[in-house]
């Protein structure tokens, strides 16, 4: 398919928008983005990514701006809650024999550098806006926009995350967000010299962490079990998150405990997930990202696995022969057991830490996972 002449539509300016903005015009297409947050902000402390998700910034020309402004290292340590490290999760090179194998980074940090590449990339960004009415032809999609506008498009890209407005027009019997019973905390702190690369502690319930985002910072992160999704008020989070740790005597993480205060940006947040069964398309209307198999976070890839939805839809469309509609059957057929993966083994990992449950499943489950994402896709 000639991209050149094909005008497409992204609704949602998340992570996976962004990327198939990107990956779409340098393929030739002519790419509107329409984003409901007139200040195009990001939420959240940092970001922890793999292999793959590193590999997916270098298809998308990004890979120096992150090693530049995130933390990149190989490994993931797994420690005892006293501090005694007890094995090391493998994180295969498959973005380069230079770029080591996982890292992290601010979320508004990488919103940033994935914002500059988009507007580089010659998109027609409307902040502020998104669409009222889809309306779909054999020929093409008429969108009915907040502002007023009415425009044409040969496809359109529902990217607009777990609460998809787009997933609702198209699939409306489609399953709602479901609370996985658990919730994680994080906060941005100080990097001492001794964190260096992604570590974590196994306690029975709860699983705190920590990963550098920068040369000068890192963030942690807790997950603990809430068997209800209930309202926590931010002038507890302090005071809740330190009592998280108070259990935990491994002298790097009480460290990191004293250091929790006012200022460590500390954000709460109920895990829930989703997977929408195929199709992810009707006609010329595509989800993506979040909107199809949202993830907990547990295998760090949420990010990853709806970033490569976009390169691997560009890529479909751009090796069509048979039309849109062929090109994305085969960008489901390609992403479906991957994504169905990340979901259902984060999903698996959740569950064994609510219940207290097998470690060396728990461990079994997380190496498995990694090797798979190391794959091709």
């Amino acid at each position: 398919m000639n991209l050149e002449t094909q005008r497409v539509l992204i609704i949602g300016g998340g992570f996976s928008g962004m990327s198939a903005a990107i990956d779409l015009r340098r393929r030739g297409a002519q790419v509107d983005l329409v984003e409901i947050d007139a200040n195009w902000r990001n939420y959240g402390a940092g970001i922890s990514l793999g292999g793959a998700t590193l590999r997916a910034f270098g298809q998308l020309g990004i890979l120096e701006a992150f090693l530049e402004h995130g933390h990149a290292a190989d490994g993931v340590r797994v420690c005892l809650p006293h501090g005694p490290q007890v094995a090391e999760l493998p994180t295969p090179r498959i973005a380069g024999a230079h770029v080591p194998g996982g890292g992290a980074i601010l979320r508004p940090v990488l919103a940033r550098i994935l914002a500059g590449a988009t507007r580089a990339s010659g998109a027609d960004i409307r902040l502020g806006c998104s669409f009222t009415r889809l309306q779909q032809a054999d020929d093409g999609v008429d969108v009915e926009f907040t502002d007023g506008q009415r425009r044409r498009y040969d496809l359109v890209i529902g990217a607009d995350g777990l609460y998809s407005k787009v997933r609702e027009a198209l699939i409306p019997d489609a399953p709602k967000p479901r609370y996985s019973g658990q919730a994680v905390w994080r906060a941005v702190l100080p990097r001492p010299a001794d964190i260096d690369t992604a570590t974590i502690w196994m306690g029975q319930r709860i699983k705190p962490g920590v990963n550098p985002v920068s040369k000068t910072q890192m963030y942690l992160f807790v997950t603990e079990p809430r068997p209800s999704n209930d309202f926590v008020d931010p002038a507890t989070f302090v005071q809740r998150l330190q009592g998280l740790l108070e259990e935990f005597s491994a002298p790097q993480l009480q460290a990191v405990r004293a250091q929790i205060n006012e200022q460590s940006q500390i954000v709460f947040r109920p895990l829930e997930g989703l997977l929408v069964q195929r199709p992810w398309s009707q006609g010329r209307i595509v989800l993506i990202g979040d909107t199809v198999h949202a993830t907990t976070p547990h295998l760090a890839s949420g990010a990853c696995i709806g970033i490569e939805d976009a390169l691997v839809l560009a890529d479909e469309l751009a090796r069509g022969k048979s039309g849109i509609p062929a090109a994305l059957a085969a960008f489901e057929q390609r992403r479906w057991e991957r994504c169905r993966m990340v979901v259902e083994n984060s999903s698996r990992l959740g569950e064994i830490e609510i219940a207290g449950g097998d470690k060396e499943e728990h461990a079994n489950i997380m190496r498995s996972s990694l090797m798979a994402l190391a794959q091709p896709i």
